[in-house]
């Protein structure tokens, strides 16, 4: 129904037996407004600030096309650089002025990622690639989960809505692979694991404990989360191939490092923190 032709009820008292014209019905002390009213000193709740992390080497032919995506709710852009040979780093200053500039202090994703972690200043962290394989404007989904209770939320290729132009076989079935050994170690029932596009709240930043160099850090991220019991969101996410430029990314090799970090982080493995090996059992 088109709805020009909704028209309200009408509240008018019927015209009176001398023809006058009909009079509001009077206020009573009891009537309420429909909607309370606001004082003076009422202010909405603030807005939580977003700190956007992108570690970056040699991207960039890549970095105008990522930087003109990130939507407006984003408070801040770090760049982490890893020693770039091109021009990342003038290339992000003109595309966006305000970029903060953080050189890591080694090599490796999960170091630049780490250095950019603990540079954000916002009360969330979303993490995305460079080379324009995540889409910005998916950033404000995240964002909902973490509005609404949630403590890390990330992408997934594998739940409607979601996709990948880029998966290679081996890599999906690595991914599976490595994906089932998370499920079954944590009893956990996640449908995603070696993509980097995640947003978490920085004040479970230490809780996550991060110390990975390499790609594997996604996965140290996901574990540690499930090993600290937060609570965790999946959001469907596209992922698009790299625009220009070769991936840094070995499926064998950095699989290899991924299954290392799993096994090495399981519930009471020896490598893993004390305070975990020692937790008492909930066992009856």
């Amino acid at each position: 129904m088109n709805a020009s032709h909704l028209t309200e009820p009408s509240t008018l008292a019927p015209p009176s037996s001398n023809g006058a014209a009909p009079q509001p019905p009077a206020r009573r002390s009891t009537d309420r407004p429909a909607h309370p009213l606001r004082r003076a000193d009422d202010h909405p709740p603030p807005r939580a600030t977003v700190s956007l992390v992108v570690p970056a080497r040699n991207e960039a032919r890549n970095i105008p096309w990522v930087f003109e995506q990130i939507p407006d709710c984003v408070d801040e852009v770090i760049l982490v650089d890893g020693d770039s040979s091109d021009a990342t780093v003038h290339m992000a200053r003109h595309c966006l002025p305000t970029v903060r500039h953080v050189e890591q202090s080694g090599p490796g994703k999960g170091n630049a990622l780490r250095t950019g972690f603990l540079a954000a200043a916002g009360d969330y962290i979303v993490m995305i690639d460079a080379d324009g394989s995540m889409l910005p404007e998916e950033i404000p989904h995240y964002l909902h989960f973490l509005d609404n209770g949630y403590d890390f939320v990330k992408g997934s290729r594998f739940i409607a809505g979601g996709g990948s132009l880029d998966i290679t076989r081996i890599r999906r079935w690595g991914n599976h692979a490595l994906l089932a050994t998370v499920n079954h170690l944590y009893d956990a029932s996640l449908t995603d694991l070696c993509y980097g596009f995640c947003a978490f709240r920085r004040s479970f930043l230490d809780d996550l404990d991060l110390h990975s160099t390499g790609f594997e850090i996604e996965t140290e991220m996901i574990a540690h989360a499930l090993r600290s019991g937060l609570r965790i969101a999946e959001v469907p996410s596209l992922e698009l191939p790299r625009r220009s430029g070769r991936s840094n990314l070995h499926a064998i090799s950095d699989g290899q490092r991924v299954l290392r970090t799993l096994l090495s982080e399981r519930p009471n493995s020896r490598s893993a923190p004390a305070a975990e090996r020692t937790r008492p059992s909930t066992a009856s």
